[in-house]
């Protein structure tokens, strides 16, 4: 049953037994398919009693709307899916058809551990680790620990270092970056390092200057310094960088049509060659 819905808003009932984080990712990956319609969203985050969802039923009641969640215990559940169909609102568990389809494949019956999917594990703490490293090591910061990384990106400004090796250290693999700016020669300790896999980013001329252009737009800044937005300027820059790594061997990435995404996936696969070659 369809509902007009002429002021371009919906109520958005997200109800976990943990955190909601789960659920939070898959309605807004299913309302962004709504351009004209925004969730307001009510997130009820560790619900685990019958008190703590009565708080929430009453808010339902208040404000009508689609419910999703993420509550296992059959108590609570019940009483959830019981006052829905009394207000006549969509109730879904977003993981129910998983674990049915889960269940049907393995023949075993869950656990129902509260909160399961956000285990602490060592997973977890490796990230966390691989992050806090990175972010220590943005952009040159602290240089007498790199021997530490997994991975060390290097390249001329705006080549994407920075976001590269943030979606690196959120897969645990510890990434540091080091701009190379003209007229700056390499720290010879950067030359030298063993852990690392080095890797060389780079795009074209073209795609340096427009975002940089736009950086400086954003930012509402002036440099003098006409080269850093000078096509042959940065032309020279990246020829330069370039050299630099085939003199080192660090093998190079042209990130120019390439997402954050394919970049990562790019190095990390470097990484994997680079440890399977290691371990032969």
């Amino acid at each position: 049953m369809a509902h007009a819905h002429p002021a371009g808003y919906f109520h958005l009932h997200l109800i976990s037994d943990s955190t909601g984080e789960t659920l939070i990712t898959v309605s807004r990956a299913a309302a962004a398919q709504y351009a004209k319609i925004m969730p307001v969203e009510h997130v009820h985050p560790l619900v685990r009693t019958q008190k703590q969802l009565d708080r929430v039923l009453a808010d339902i009641e208040e404000s009508p709307g689609v419910v999703l969640y993420t509550l296992l215990e059959e108590n609570l559940v019940e009483k959830l899916e019981k006052k829905c169909r009394q207000l006549g609102l969509p109730c879904l568990s977003i993981l129910g058809p998983v674990l049915h389809l889960f269940q049907a494949y393995l023949g075993a019956e869950s656990t129902h551990k509260v909160g399961a999917q956000h285990t602490l594990n060592a997973e977890y703490f490796r990230r966390i680790d691989a992050l806090n490293y990175t972010m220590l090591h943005d952009d040159g910061q602290q240089t007498d620990d790199l021997e530490e990384a997994d991975v060390l990106l290097v390249g001329v400004s705006r080549t994407s270092k920075t976001p590269t090796s943030i979606y690196l250290a959120n897969r645990g693999v510890k990434t540091a970056n080091v701009p190379l700016v003209p007229g700056v020669p390499l720290s010879p300790a950067i030359e030298r390092l063993k852990h690392p896999l080095v890797v060389g980013l780079y795009a074209s001329a073209e795609r340096v200057v427009q975002i940089r252009q736009n950086r400086l737009l954003g930012l509402k800044a002036h440099r003098d310094d006409d080269k850093y937005i000078d096509r042959e300027a940065v032309a020279e820059e990246i020829a330069t960088s370039r050299r630099l790594c085939s003199k080192h061997g660090w093998p190079s990435i042209d990130v120019t049509r390439r997402s954050i995404e394919e970049t990562a996936a790019a190095v990390l696969a470097l990484l994997g060659e680079r440890r399977r070659h290691t371990a032969s």
